[in-house]
């Protein structure tokens, strides 16, 4: 009896994901809660357990294919009696507990699997029969990272074609773009002379290891960022506002809280104590700590945040995503310092769940780590304000009357208009620029 397995609907609005790795074939024995494969969603790349035992009979999809939320995704052969709930009617059925008897519903991996449930099965070799004659062995997967994978489809290479340079086996970028460069020619004996004709001007040299021009299809995170920055700046009135701050105390600061043992083994950095600035400015001016609700009978409501959760925008091989951290208005220094980093820790490796990306208030990007001065935000959706950060760099200032060299950087915030107005816009800014040209005021204001 051969059971379907849907491409699972994670509740997060989602409609479709891109299988990025399978981690079976067909022959393989699965168990319950066993991770199956790797999909990227519009917000993250994250991993599929299966839901019962059986031995895969078929993949629908090869890696690299994008599926609609309810698409059978992989068929099992399974023993037993009458069939499993589908994974949609298990949800509705009854609490966690209580449907354990039939079968549990398909979640992401992120979303609350068990750890002890969620496993990978390495792939079974090939079995000899009775008849001591050796079975077909399935061919070898070629060792490439993910992005590597992504950079050969869009290249239209064959990476069982790819000869590795590395010692270790792995397919890097660089052996990718030498499997699509052009050979070098044979010398072939000189042919007779040819009429002399009108000369053919020269095509133009191609460049990056002979590739002119490669077309990425939009998807993922890259196809809903686009979606969310359109929706974003043809909806919300923007308007920024600019200041330039003298942040050498700050600075300072920073070096002493590395040097403080309630700080040991945490992140310590500007963006801290500018997150700390944020929060403080914010609970001076909670306005604009809000969001614009259309309503469904037509009458607008603003409506006030009594939270914060702070969004980080992080720079990740998959795009731009801006995870955000719970309540950030609660959080000590050293526990907003810990938060920081795992935040950054799980973006980089990958691992941010879809709900971490949900339900932000306000945003920091620091831009100044690129080099960039300052730049003009554009709103994430639903939220009303972003603060960008420039570099912080060593400038002529004029302090205590005379001209110094000075820690300075630019700030810039983005709010949106129909909530915030001028003055209070200008009024959060002012008070992160106050906290960071003298960082004390964050015992006396916060």
């Amino acid at each position: 009896m051969a059971r379907e397995f849907k491409m699972p609907d994670v509740g997060e609005g989602l409609t479709e994901a891109e299988i990025l790795k399978w981690y079976v074939q067909p022959g393989d024995t699965v168990e319950d809660g066993q991770v199956v494969c790797e999909v990227e969603t519009a917000k993250a790349a994250v991993e599929l357990p299966i839901p019962f035992d059986g031995v895969v009979k078929e993949l629908r999809f090869p890696e690299g294919t994008t599926v609609d939320v309810g698409q059978v995704i992989i068929a099992v052969d399974v023993a037993g009696d009458a069939p499993a709930p589908e994974p949609e009617a298990v949800a509705d059925a009854a609490p966690a507990e209580e449907a354990e008897p039939q079968g549990r519903q398909p979640v992401l991996v992120g979303y609350g699997v068990a750890e002890t449930s969620t496993k990978r099965r390495a792939r079974k070799g090939a079995e000899v029969p009775a008849n001591g004659t050796a079975a077909p062995a399935v061919a070898q997967r070629p060792l490439a990272k993910p992005p590597v994978r992504k950079l050969a489809r869009d290249l239209g290479v064959d990476l069982t074609t790819v000869i590795p340079s590395h010692p270790d086996g792995i397919i890097s970028r660089e052996d990718v773009h030498a499997a699509v460069a052009p050979a070098p020619e044979v010398p072939a004996q000189s042919p007779a002379p040819a009429p002399v004709s009108a000369p053919v001007p020269a095509a133009p040299a191609a460049s990056y290891d002979g590739v002119r021009e490669t077309r990425i299809p939009v998807k993922g995170v890259r196809k809903a960022t686009a979606q969310a920055m359109i929706g974003s700046a043809f909806t919300a009135p923007h308007v920024t506002e600019f200041v330039t701050v003298d942040v050498t105390r700050t600075m300072k600061l920073v070096e002493e809280l590395k040097a403080d043992k309630d700080m040991q083994g945490l992140r310590v950095n500007p963006l801290l104590l500018i997150s700390k600035a944020l929060l403080v400015a914010i609970k001076r001016n909670p306005e604009v700590n809000a969001a614009w609700d259309e309503g469904h009978d037509g009458k607008a409501e603003i409506v006030q945040k009594h939270y914060v959760n702070l969004g980080i925008a992080a720079a990740t091989p998959r795009g731009l995503i801006v995870p955000n951290i719970k309540d950030a208005q609660a959080k000590t220094l050293p526990e907003l310092a810990t938060s920081l980093g795992e935040l950054v820790s799980t973006a980089r490796e990958g691992r941010t769940s879809p709900g971490a990306m949900q339900g932000g208030t306000v945003t920091i990007t620091n831009v100044g780590v690129f080099g960039i001065d300052t730049g003009t935000p554009i709103l994430n959706p639903g939220e009303s304000a972003i603060l960008a950060v420039g570099a912080i760099k060593l400038q002529p200032w004029v302090h205590k009357g005379k001209v110094k060299p000075r820690q300075v950087t630019t700030l810039a915030l983005s709010f949106d208009h129909r909530l915030v107005d001028g003055e209070l816009g200008s009024k959060v800014l002012a008070d992160v620029a106050a906290v960071l040209e003298r960082p004390k005021r964050l015992i006396t204001w916060s």
